[in-house]
Parts: C-alpha cells; sequence; structure tokens
C-alpha cells in the first residue's frame, strides 16, 4: 500500500513543501510514483520520515540526519533506543522546570515572596550538557555507566542528585571565603564528599577521573561558570584543593 504526499503530508503533520524539500535534498525519497508521476510513499518511507523527525527533535541538522540514515551501519533499532534515552533526559529536566514554573507561579500569585535565590534556579539542570558529554565522551565506560544510572531517575532524583553536589560547593565555597587555603587539611572532607557525590550518582570516579574533572572546571568557560558565578575564583579554589588531596590519596 502506498501514500500520496498529501496523506503522508497528513500523517505526520509535515508539510508538503517540506517533503518535497527532503526529496530534493535525497533526505526522504518516496520509493515510487504513480502512472501520472506523482510521488509514492511506502511503509519503509513512513519509518524513515520518523526518523528524521525524531533527531530533528533532538536539535540534529537536516545533513546530519542524512548521514546517520544513509550509513551503512545504521540500526533503526538502536537508534530509537538512543532518542528514547536522550529524550528520557530531556523529560526529566522539563519536570523539574514545570515545579519550578508552579513554585514560582503560586509565590506570585499568592503575593508570599518566599522563595530564596538558590530556590529560583532550582529546576535548571547542568545535564543540558548531555548532548555535548557524548561528544566528548560517549565511547568511555564511564559515560555508559552514567547514561545507565541516569535513565531511571525520576525528577525526585534529580532533585537530590542536585541538592547534594550544591551542599559540596556550597561546602567549598565556605572554606575559600573563610580564607582556608586549597591544600589544607580542611578542605579534604569536601574533595572526598565531591568525588563520592559523582561516585554514587553518576559513574565509578577514581581519583585520577576527579583530577581531569578539575582541570575542566578551569578550562571549560561554561563549567567554570558553574563555580564562578557563586564567588569568584571557586572554579580555581575547586581546581586546587582537588588536585592537591586527590593526588596524596594515591600516593
Amino acid at each position: 500500500m502506498g501514500y500520496t504526499v498529501g496523506q503522508v503530508a497528513e500523517l505526520s503533520r509535515v508539510s508538503i513543501r517540506t517533503l518535497h524539500h527532503y526529496d530534493q535534498i535525497g533526505l526522504l525519497r518516496p520509493s515510487g510514483r504513480s502512472g501520472a508521476g506523482y510521488r509514492i510513499y511506502e511503509a519503509r518511507d513512513l519509518e524513515r520520515l520518523q526518523a528524521i523527525l525524531f533527531q530533528r527533535a533532538l536539535g540534529l541538522s537536516l545533513e546530519e540526519i542524512r548521514k546517520t540514515l544513509d550509513d551503512p551501519a545504521f540500526d533503526r533499532l538502536a537508534l530509537l533506543k538512543h532518542q528514547r534515552e536522550r529524550l528520557a533526559l530531556e523529560l526529566g529536566r522539563i519536570a523539574n522546570m514545570l515545579a519550578l514554573l508552579d513554585r514560582t507561579i503560586t509565590n506570585l500569585e499568592t503575593g508570599a515572596d518566599t522563595m530564596t535565590a538558590k530556590a529560583m534556579f532550582d529546576g535548571f539542570d547542568p545535564a543540558a550538557y548531555e548532548e555535548e558529554a557524548e561528544t566528548r565522551w560517549g565511547d568511555t565506560e564511564a559515560y555508559q555507566e552514567s547514561k545507565r544510572r541516569t535513565r531511571g531517575y525520576s525528577a525526585d532524583d534529580w532533585a537530590a542528585a542536585r541538592a547534594e553536589g550544591q551542599a559540596v560547593t556550597d561546602q567549598l565555597r565556605h572554606l575559600m571565603l573563610s580564607g582556608v587555603l586549597p591544600g589544607d587539611p580542611a578542605t579534604r572532607p569536601a574533595v572526598e564528599a565531591h568525588r563520592a557525590h559523582i561516585d554514587r550518582w553518576f559513574y565509578p570516579c577514581s581519583h585520577e577521573m576527579q583530577r581531569a574533572l578539575a582541570e575542566m572546571y578551569v578550562a571549560d568557560p561554561r563549567f567554570a561558570r558553574h563555580y564562578e558565578e557563586q564567588a569568584q575564583g571557586l572554579a580555581a579554589y575547586v581546581r586546587d584543593a582537588i588536585l592537591t588531596h586527590s593526588a596524596r590519596q594515591e600516593g
């Protein structure tokens, strides 16, 4: 059974103009033509269109999608599973942001004005760097383990992980603002708490892995900003504390 371009447009809610464009650039060519020369799409074409729409929703360019689908090693089932994992992470972020919106709306409607500065940002999740993380570390065991663990996390799980991570950051910020040097023994418990937090929630975090992360906190402006927005100089302080004490743990 074949489908005309109009029927495919109605089924998929993709405009006829867009379907024509996909045909012209070789992204989705219909498998057949009618006697009058009109495009006829078969079931496999609809499957390809579904894959295109999933990947477009995840932000991939048309050229990136075309290369993926035309790869001789393309595995539709593997792609769908991968897309599901990414959407599950996105769903967790959206759930957290919806909860934050609800709290903010309630706060404004009641005039309670009870939200702290920290509470105003509790719905935003650093997992927004997921795509870049996959590009950098997607083939590592640590990344795969992190995906396995976080796949089943609920909004409450994410909230608990964020709260624990923020508590570690707060501890390090307090030490820095109190004038405690990064290499002082007093920073050692916070450094170990930092490693344990990652180890518990995401992937096994060796001292070597922790030191690599510490360097990234300063080298990557976006990760550095996470610390610098809480206290100027905190990114370098966290790095130096980790490099000092993490190395001693293996010494």
